[in-house]
């Protein structure tokens, strides 16, 4: 008879499997980088310009390995649209790169980029792990208007928003 001690007990002899040990799945979705991709980028974990307006956004997660092991010195590369939906190609004004940390974490500040038609509202990113391939992608907001008219949306790329001003997306890459 299975009472809750049996049960307790059962699972104390059962392995206990770390995340890292957990598959992750086939990797996260390439996209386009777009027309307004730029070499040379600062390296900050800050976009936010001092003159905006525009709400703030925190963005966290980590860069994993297929089989879920964080990646340390992990390159991220993040740019996109201004408040009114403009890039700057210029400047570097909401363009930068970090590192991942030694436990792939990654945290970005920034603001909420503008729509600008025929896109839904997004943060283009590159993603490398040290030695490995460039994984060139997009982070969407979850329940956006225009995410149903963008040809390109895809919904395993959608932020998971804590709120309005906290995303998290968590990036699998092959190592």
């Amino acid at each position: 008879m299975l009472t809750r001690r049996r049960i307790i007990a059962a699972a104390a002899l059962m392995p206990i499997v770390p995340a890292w040990a957990q598959k992750c799945g086939p990797g996260t979705p390439a996209q386009t980088e777009g027309p307004f991709f730029k070499t040379s980028t600062p390296q900050r974990i800050t976009l936010i310009e001092p003159a905006s307006k525009a709400p703030r956004l925190v963005v966290t997660g980590q860069v994993l390995t297929r089989d879920c092991k964080p990646v340390k010195g992990a390159l991220l590369d993040f740019w996109h649209a201004d408040e009114a939906g403009e890039y700057d190609n210029r400047g570097f004004r909401y363009r930068g790169h970090q590192f991942s940390d030694a436990d792939g974490r990654y945290r970005l500040e920034t603001i909420v980029p503008a729509e600008y038609p025929g896109r839904a509202r997004h943060i283009h990113v590159k993603v490398q792990a040290p030695g490995g391939r460039v994984l060139t992608t997009q982070l969407y907001f979850p329940e956006q208007p225009g995410n149903s008219r963008d040809g390109l949306f895809r919904p395993a790329l959608v932020m998971q928003m804590k709120d309005r001003s906290q995303g998290a997306f968590d990036f699998v890459v092959a190592a």
